[in-house]
C-alpha cells in the first residue's frame, strides 16, 4: 500500500509539472512568434527540453496541439530538440573530413533527412490528435509543402549512384550499390505514393480516417528514410572512407556540382592537394589493410569480389572533353544521331555535315569548303550574314526557325561554338524532323517491346 501511495504521489507530480512545463513553453512559443528576444527564447527553450526526461517532449508536444498551439510553432520547439539531441550525440564526435569535403556533405544532408522525417512524422500525428478540421487543413497544407520538399532527398541518392558507386563497383563491390541503388527507389516511390496521397481533399467527414491513414504512411516513409541513413552512415560512408583516395574524393568533388544537393549548401574550406583520379584511373585491387578495417557486413562480400581491369582508353582512342572514342565510333554515331548536323568555321567556310540515313535537306560533298553564303539563295544572304554577326559578337547564342514540308514539322536551330578560352570556332547547324516528337503525350516508362 505504502509502494502504490509513493507511485501516485510520483504520478501526480508528474502531471503538475507537465502543466507547469506547457505553460511555459507556449509563453516562450508565443515570444518566438512575436519575434521579441528570439536569441534569448530559444535558449529558455533549450533549458527546459533539457531538463526534460526524452519520454516527455512528444507528450508536452501533443498536449500543446490540443490545446490549440499552431504545429509550426511545435516544429520550432522540435527543431531545437532536435539541435540538442545532436548536440548530445555529437558532443565529442568530429567529422571524417573537413567542411567541403564530399562526405562530410553526404553526413550533413543525412541529419537534415533524418531531422526532416522526425519533423513529417510530428505533423502526421498532430493532425489525427488535431480535433478540430480547419487545423488539420492547416497541418496539411504544411505536410504537403513539406512532401514536395522530400521529393529533393533523390538528388542525394542521385550523387551517390553516380559518384560515389562508381569506385565501389571497379573494386569488385558490386552488391552494396545494387542493394542501396533498389532502396534509393524503394524510397523515391513511397515520397511519390505520399504526395499522392497528401495532395487529395476529404470530404468533412472523412477527415479522421484520412488523417490515420496520412500518419500511417508518414511513419513507413519516416522509417524508410531513417533507415536508408543507417545504411548510408554504417555500411556505405565507412567503406568509401576506407577504400578511397584523396585523388578519388577531388575527383567526386569536381563532378559534385553536376547534380543537386539535399537542403545543404557546402563549404569550400577542403581544398584537396592531390589531382581528381577518376574510377577508370584506379588500381582496382583492395590492399589487405582496407580488406582488415572494411565494415563487417562488407567482409564476407569482398570474399567473391571480382574487381574491375578493363582499361578505358584503347590504341587509337581520340580524348574529347569527357571520354575516349575511336575515330570509327565517332564517325557512326554521328550519322546515327536522328537528326542532320553542319558546321560551318570561324571563316564561314562549310567544314563538316552528317550522312545519316536519311537527311532533310540534301547535302553533297561538294559543297565542302563553299563560303556558306554561297550555299544560300542570295535572298537569305542578309539572314545567313545576320546570325553570323551576332554570333561571332556574342550578342546571341541561338538561332531557330521551323516549317512543315509534305506534312512533316522540320525545326532547324544555328548554334555558335566557342572554345574553352572564349574563341569562335564556327557555328553548328542542326536540323530535325519533329513531327513524332511533337505528337507525343502523357509518358511512356516501359517497354513495350514483344
Amino acid at each position: 500500500m505504502f509502494h502504490s501511495d509513493r507511485v501516485g504521489d510520483k504520478m501526480s507530480e508528474l502531471l503538475q509539472n507537465t502543466e507547469k512545463i506547457k505553460d511555459e513553453i507556449k509563453e516562450i512559443l508565443k515570444d518566438l512568434q512575436k519575434g521579441e528576444n528570439i536569441e534569448e527564447a530559444k535558449e529558455r527553450l533549450k533549458q527546459i527540453l533539457s531538463s526534460l526526461n526524452p519520454i516527455m517532449i512528444p507528450i508536452v508536444e501533443q498536449e500543446l496541439v490540443k490545446e490549440g498551439v499552431s504545429p509550426k510553432e511545435i516544429v520550432k520547439m522540435c527543431d531545437i530538440h532536435t539541435e540538442l539531441f545532436r548536440e548530445l550525440l555529437q558532443e565529442n564526435k568530429e567529422y571524417d573530413f573537413p567542411q567541403g569535403h564530399p562526405l562530410t556533405t553526404f553526413q550533413m544532408e543525412n541529419e537534415q533527412i533524418s531531422r526532416d522525417a522526425e519533423i513529417l512524422q510530428l505533423y502526421a500525428k498532430s493532425m489525427v490528435s488535431a480535433e478540430d478540421i480547419k487545423v488539420k487543413k492547416n497541418i496539411l497544407e504544411t505536410i504537403r509543402e513539406m512532401s514536395k520538399e522530400l521529393r529533393g532527398v533523390g538528388y542525394h541518392y542521385e550523387r551517390e549512384e553516380m559518384l560515389l558507386f562508381p569506385y565501389i563497383e571497379r573494386r569488385g563491390i558490386t552488391a552494396v550499390p545494387t542493394v542501396l541503388w533498389t532502396k534509393h527507389d524503394e524510397v523515391r516511390y513511397k515520397i511519390k505514393m505520399f504526395l499522392n496521397l497528401v495532395s487529395g481533399n476529404p470530404e468533412d467527414n472523412d477527415w479522421e480516417e484520412f488523417s490515420k491513414k496520412v500518419n500511417k504512411s508518414a511513419v513507413e516513409l519516416g522509417g524508410a528514410l531513417n533507415d536508408m541513413v543507417y545504411r548510408e552512415n554504417n555500411i556505405l560512408y565507412p567503406t568509401v572512407k576506407i577504400l578511397l583516395s584523396e585523388g578519388e574524393w577531388a575527383a567526386i568533388k569536381e563532378q559534385e556540382k553536376e547534380y543537386h544537393y539535399y537542403k545543404v549548401k557546402p563549404k569550400d574550406e577542403w581544398k584537396p592537394e592531390e589531382k581528381p583520379v577518376h574510377p577508370y584511373e584506379i588500381d582496382s585491387a583492395i590492399d589487405e589493410e582496407s580488406m582488415v578495417n572494411m565494415p563487417e557486413v562488407i567482409k564476407p562480400i569482398m570474399k567473391g569480389a571480382q574487381p574491375d581491369t578493363h582499361d578505358l582508353i584503347r590504341e587509337g582512342d581520340v580524348e574529347l572533353d569527357k571520354g575516349y572514342m575511336l575515330p570509327e565510333e565517332i564517325k557512326y554515331i554521328i550519322n546515327t544521331l536522328p537528326f542532320d548536323i553542319t558546321f560551318i568555321d570561324a571563316e564561314d567556310r562549310v567544314r563538316f555535315f552528317s550522312h545519316g540515313k536519311e537527311r532533310i535537306f540534301p547535302r553533297s560533298p561538294s559543297i565542302l569548303g563553299r563560303p556558306v553564303q554561297l550555299c544560300h539563295p542570295p535572298k537569305s544572304v542578309g539572314i545567313v550574314n545576320k546570325i553570323l554577326r551576332e554570333f561571332k559578337a556574342g550578342r546571341r547564342d541561338m538561332a531557330e526557325f521551323w516549317i512543315q514540308i509534305m506534312g512533316k514539322f522540320i525545326h532547324i536551330q544555328y548554334f555558335p561554338v566557342w572554345s574553352k578560352d572564349g574563341k569562335y570556332l564556327g557555328t553548328l547547324e542542326v536540323t530535325q524532323d519533329a513531327t513524332h516528337v511533337r505528337s507525343l503525350e502523357g509518358q511512356k516508362r516501359l517497354l513495350d517491346w514483344s
